[in-house]
């Protein structure tokens, strides 16, 4: 139980940072101190939304969805990754990469404790749960 909830917090924190750095430039029109590219705000924040509400709720009640929704999560981060390096290298703001680094580090952690979580369960009850 407490891999679950630490799994939880993480994926609330990070997403509710996601939310708080994103609305502030895509909704709020607050600059940074750094050029950010134009999309990166908008994903930022729809991708925190889904951390903080749906993932976060199926990791905390032990959803045999939440090992996919976190797949999903941290795909999507990945891949933006990779955008940004090979597309934007020259133009994204080193403070851009560090975060989605930062991102696909905690959801690497977060899959981890998930992953745990499983194998310990269904060494005891034979699968039936998350």
């Amino acid at each position: 139980m407490k891999r679950i909830k630490t799994a939880s917090i993480l994926a609330f924190v990070i997403g509710a940072m996601a939310i708080l750095v994103g609305a502030r430039v895509a909704i709020l029109n607050k600059g940074m101190p750094y050029y950010v590219l134009q999309g990166l705000p908008a994903y930022n924040l729809i991708l925190g939304v889904l951390s903080v509400f749906p993932v976060t709720f199926l990791i905390w009640k032990k959803s045999q969805s939440a090992i996919p929704a976190s797949i999903a999560i941290l795909a999507s981060h990945s891949i933006v990754l990779l955008i940004l390096i090979v597309a934007y290298l020259g133009t994204v703001s080193v403070f851009s990469l560090g975060a989605m680094i930062f991102r696909i580090i905690i959801w690497s952690i977060i899959l981890r404790l998930l992953f745990l979580h499983k194998k310990e369960n269904s060494l005891e009850n034979k699968g039936r749960t998350l």
